[in-house]
């Protein structure tokens, strides 16, 4: 069945924030997202593996934190978790196994921004 135009994958997540300066410092400098460019005061944007994470504070009825769950692949979920820990993450919940897959195992862990949106980390253990 044809359903005409569609869409094809995400380009950009927009996080709602309090800061956008803190934020950034957050994504970049915590999570090491490389930074790509500022669309005035209050607009960030970074990359996320080709997917563009555009950090902006509340626009209409909109608030700060516990908005959003951003998950990013990691390649070593301890490793990674142990480095955002150093870098000044708050810590949510240690990695963990997620689910048994046939051919995987999924782990995940969570740290938490400046305002308290959710940073999901997930590894694919084979």
């Amino acid at each position: 069945m044809e359903y005409g135009p569609k869409v094809h994958g995400i380009r950009q997540i927009a996080v709602t924030v309090a800061d956008v300066d803190v934020a950034l410092g957050f994504y970049r400098d915590v999570l090491g997202l490389p930074f790509l460019f500022r669309a005035g005061p209050q607009l960030a944007f970074l990359d996320a593996d080709g997917v563009r994470i555009m950090l902006t504070t509340p626009q209409g009825a909109g608030a700060a934190g516990a908005n959003s769950v951003l998950y990013f692949r990691v390649a070593d979920i301890g490793a990674a978790y142990a480095a955002m820990l150093a870098r000044g993450a708050v810590a949510e919940r240690e990695p963990q196994l997620a689910a048994r897959m046939p051919d995987h195992e999924l782990w995940i862990a969570f740290l938490r921004d400046p305002d308290g949106n959710l940073a999901g980390l997930m590894e694919e253990v084979r």
